[in-house]
């Protein structure tokens, strides 16, 4: 699967989910690094076809509203250590993969996947 990671997220979950063999690219990879606008991540996930990962409401209510991103993976964990939050992404990385076949909005909680529709 190919991701877009915002900068509110680590660099090194970009490492993890890339080791697990997915197409990963974090803002600080981007020629603005993390200084890249809302509006540039929206075009970089729309052009190539990335869901975007974050923990920003912002692509929420942007997405809501006009569906950018197109895909949006949020992360609402709180206050997470590095290595919780990509444990949690690598026990739910293949649930994740499979429901973004139908859905395009989900919701990372500590406990819980969340599917919105």
């Amino acid at each position: 699967m190919r991701f877009l990671i915002d900068a509110q997220l680590p660099r090194r979950l970009a490492r993890c989910l890339r080791d697990a063999g997915h197409d990963v690219r974090h803002t600080l990879d981007r020629p603005k690094s993390n200084q890249t606008t809302d509006a540039e991540i929206n075009d970089v996930a729309e052009l190539q076809q990335r869901v975007v990962i974050t923990k920003d409401a912002d692509f929420v209510n942007s997405f809501l509203l006009s569906r950018e991103p197109p895909q949006l993976l949020l992360v609402s964990t709180g206050n997470i250590s590095n290595v919780d939050l990509e444990a949690l992404f690598m026990s739910q990385m293949a649930t994740i993969v499979t429901r973004f076949e139908t859905y395009d909005y989900i919701e990372l909680t500590r406990s819980a996947l969340v599917f919105h529709v």
